[in-house]
C-alpha cells in the first residue's frame, strides 16, 4: 500500500515538535508566574514541591496544623485531615454540600457533627473531625485514604487516595517542618490599623493558649516553644494577612511584608529573638 506523507513548506516535523515544546514550556511557565501578576494566592513548598493553593484554602490548611498543634496529634493526623478535605470540599469552606453536609469536610448535621453555624467553622470542624480520628484503632498504621474513610464514612472511600501524596506534601510546609514554607500574594493592599487583639484570640481557638503580648512597636509578640510550631503559626499569620489586617511577620531571621508579598520571604535586616514570632 503506497504511503502517503505530508510535509509543511518550510518546517520540518522534528522542528514543529520542537516548537510546540517550547510554546508548552512558555504556557506554563506563563501560568506559574500568572497569578503573581493578576491576583492572590499562596505557595506551599513541601518536600521540594510547589504546591499553590488560594488563599481561602491555605488559611484552611494553617488552621487544621494549628489544631493538630493544640491537640499535640502527629503530622500523619494533618495528612489524613488534608487528604479528606481535598476530597470533600477542595479544601474551602463550603455553605453547601451533598444533602445537609457543610464545611471543610463536609459533614452533615443530620449524623451529629453538630449545627450548620458550628460546622462551618473550620476550627471547630477540624477540632470534630480529629475527635473522631483519634478513636479509629490504629489510624497512624492505616493507609491515608483508609484512616480518612473511617472518619468520613464516604459512598466512596477509595477517593481520598488521589490526595496522599498532596496531603503528605502539605503537612510538611503547614506543620512548619520545612521553614518560611508557605508564603502568600495579595492583589489589593492590606491597609488600616491592624486587628491584633481578635487575630490573638483566633489564634489562641486555632492553636491554643498563646503566651503573647501586644506592643506598641511591631504591634503583637508571640513566644514559641520551638521552630516548628513557630513556622505554623507563620504560616497561619500570612494566609489570614488580609482578615487582621497584618503587613508584616518576622521569624527565625525571616521576614514577610505585604508590600512585597509577591517576593515571599526575605532574610530580615533585624532578626528577631529565636523563640518570638512579630507581626504587625
Amino acid at each position: 500500500m503506497p504511503t502517503t506523507r505530508f510535509r509543511r513548506r518550510g518546517i520540518s516535523g522534528v522542528s514543529l515538535l520542537i516548537a510546540l515544546i517550547v510554546v508548552l514550556g512558555l504556557y506554563l511557565a506563563f501560568q506559574r508566574v500568572a497569578p503573581l501578576l493578576k491576583g492572590s494566592g499562596c505557595e506551599a513548598m513541601g518536600d521540594g514541591q510547589e504546591i499553590t493553593l488560594a488563599p481561602a484554602q491555605a488559611g484552611n490548611a494553617a488552621t487544621i496544623a494549628g489544631v493538630a498543634q493544640r491537640e499535640a496529634l502527629p503530622s500523619r493526623a494533618v495528612t489524613v485531615a488534608y487528604a479528606a478535605a481535598m476530597q470533600e470540599s477542595k479544601l474551602q469552606d463550603l455553605t453547601y454540600g451533598d444533602r445537609d453536609s457543610v464545611g471543610i469536610f463536609q459533614q452533615r448535621p443530620s449524623e451529629g457533627w453538630g449545627k450548620p453555624s458550628q460546622l462551618e467553622n473550620p476550627v471547630y470542624a477540624t477540632s470534630k473531625f480529629f475527635g473522631a480520628l483519634v478513636k479509629v484503632p490504629g489510624y497512624q498504621r492505616l493507609p491515608v485514604y483508609q484512616a480518612a474513610q473511617a472518619v468520613q464514612r464516604s459512598a466512596d472511600g477509595g477517593a481520598y487516595q488521589q490526595y496522599q501524596g498532596l496531603a503528605a506534601h502539605m503537612t510538611t510546609a503547614f506543620t512548619g517542618q520545612d521553614p518560611h514554607a508557605v508564603s502568600c500574594w495579595y492583589s489589593q493592599k492590606i491597609s488600616g490599623k491592624a486587628r491584633l487583639t481578635a487575630a490573638e484570640l483566633e489564634l489562641t481557638r486555632t492553636f491554643g493558649a498563646q503566651d503573647a503580648r501586644i506592643i506598641a512597636d511591631p504591634g503583637l509578640i508571640l513566644r514559641v516553644g520551638n521552630a516548628r510550631d513557630g513556622w505554623a503559626v507563620a504560616a497561619w499569620l500570612v494566609s489570614h494577612a488580609p482578615q487582621y489586617r497584618i503587613d508584616d511577620v518576622q521569624y527565625q531571621g525571616y521576614r514577610w511584608t505585604a508590600a512585597s508579598s509577591a517576593q515571599g520571604w526575605s532574610h530580615a535586616v533585624s532578626p528577631t529573638p529565636p523563640e518570638s514570632v512579630e507581626l504587625g
